[in-house]
Formats: structure tokens, sequence, C-alpha cells
């Protein structure tokens, strides 16, 4: 089942804030989905995260830091490293570092993510300050991905109420909602 390619993969972008969000999320998301989860939080470069430790509490899923070449697989939760940009090329992940520009680490991994995955691209914008992902998702509604923010349970909601401003978000829910709308969309694929 952990070798299977994902049906959709789902990039959620989140900063200041996000913590909760993410485990919300993740507590409320089943481990089975056959879609794969990478989590882009802005990190500061010096940071020693431990985020996917945090995070593997919430999920039976594995929770892994992503590198370069690393496949992605199916019922997986990726967390982008500190001080780099993450990519997508041929379901692997591409770890750029340095960082190419503080703070738009998701809108880079969304616009890689709409290229490799079309209609199966799934972003979801979470707590923060500042606009980062609002560009990504604007990449993932062009190849006909679909688009959700956190509502105004964002802790920070910056980011959130960037992206939907923008017009480019399909569904504003509070993360415990999310999962329950790509729990519908996982099991319309295996129907």
């Amino acid at each position: 089942m952990g070798t299977l390619q994902p049906n959709f993969i789902v990039g959620i972008g989140g900063s200041a804030g996000s913590l909760n969000a993410y485990k919300t999320f993740l507590d409320t998301m089943p481990p089975n989905t056959g879609m794969a989860f990478v989590i882009i939080s802005h990190l500061m470069p010096s940071a020693n995260s431990q985020l996917a430790e945090i995070l593997s509490a919430h999920t039976k899923m594995p929770v892994t830091v992503a590198s370069s070449a690393m496949s992605i697989r199916a019922n997986h939760v990726y967390v982008i490293p500190p001080d780099a940009d993450l990519l997508i090329e041929h379901l692997t992940f591409k770890v750029v570092t340095p960082r190419t520009k503080r703070n738009k680490q998701i809108d880079y991994f969304l616009a890689s993510l709409a290229e490799a995955m079309g209609a199966r691209a799934i972003a979801i914008i979470l707590s923060g300050y500042d606009g980062d992902g609002t560009e990504g998702c604007k990449h993932i509604k062009e190849k006909g991905g679909i688009t959700f923010a956190q509502d105004m349970s964002a802790e920070v909601p910056h980011m959130s109420l960037n992206a939907q401003n923008s017009g480019c978000i399909d569904f504003i829910l509070p993360p415990n909602k999310i999962s329950e709308k790509l729990k519908k969309m996982a099991a319309a694929l295996k129907t």
C-alpha cells in the first residue's frame, strides 16, 4: 500500500499559527486515502526543525523530511527541510538549498506541483503572515487542480485571506472540514 503512486498530491502551506492547523488536519485525515501530503512551512534557515516528529504523533501515516530524489508515495506525509525550496520532478522531490527567497517556498512548491500533477494537484493554504501560496494556488487552478484556504479559524489569517481575495480558492473551510472534503474525493475515486 505504501509503495503506490499517489492519486493526488496535496501541498499544504502554512507559517505563523499553522502548527495547530496541521495537527487538526492530520488528526482528522484517514491514513489510507491514496493521497500524498507535503507540508511547506516557513522555517528559520538555521532551524533544527522537529516538525516531522511533532506531526507524526497526529497521524498513522509515515511522516518524513523530504530529500532530493525521494519518491513521493501514497499515504505518506512529507515536510520541507529548513533553508530549502522543495520542488517535484517526475514524482520525486528536488531540494534546492539554500532557499531562493524568503517566504516564497509555498509558491515555488505549488507551481511545481501544478506542473507535475495537473488536475490531481491540491493546494491548502493555512495560517500565516504575508501572501505566500497565492501565486501557487493560481498555478494549481490553471492546471485544473483544487484549492482550499483556511477559514477565520486561522490564528494568523493573512496568507489565507490573501489567497481568498485572489479569487483562486475553491473551498474556504476549517482544517477538519478540509480533511472531510478530501476523504470524500478519495472515496469517489474508489467507486
